[in-house]
């Protein structure tokens, strides 16, 4: 899917802002996954990094990640010349 076909005109329903969503989800899925987004450090044997995050600390990590995400989304593509 291209990012035109992802991004809705302004005049399109529901089913264009939900799309969106299901877009910044998947990203943010992305991320989280590929980069261990606000899951804190882990500790290795004779290193103490940070402490790990309570499951609070990591759902307000997603959730402002999805946040941007969505942002990043909604921004309107350039036309080309």
């Amino acid at each position: 899917m291209t990012p035109e076909e992802t991004k809705a005109a302004p005049d399109v329903g529901k089913d264009a802002t939900r799309s969106r969503d299901e877009v910044a989800l998947e990203l943010m899925k992305f991320i989280a996954v590929t980069t261990g987004y606000g899951k804190g450090s882990t500790g290795s044997a004779g290193f103490s990094g940070k402490p790990t995050k309570s499951a609070e600390e990591y759902a307000d990590a997603l959730i402002q990640l999805f946040e941007k995400c969505r942002s990043v989304v909604a921004k309107p593509i350039p036309e080309s010349k």
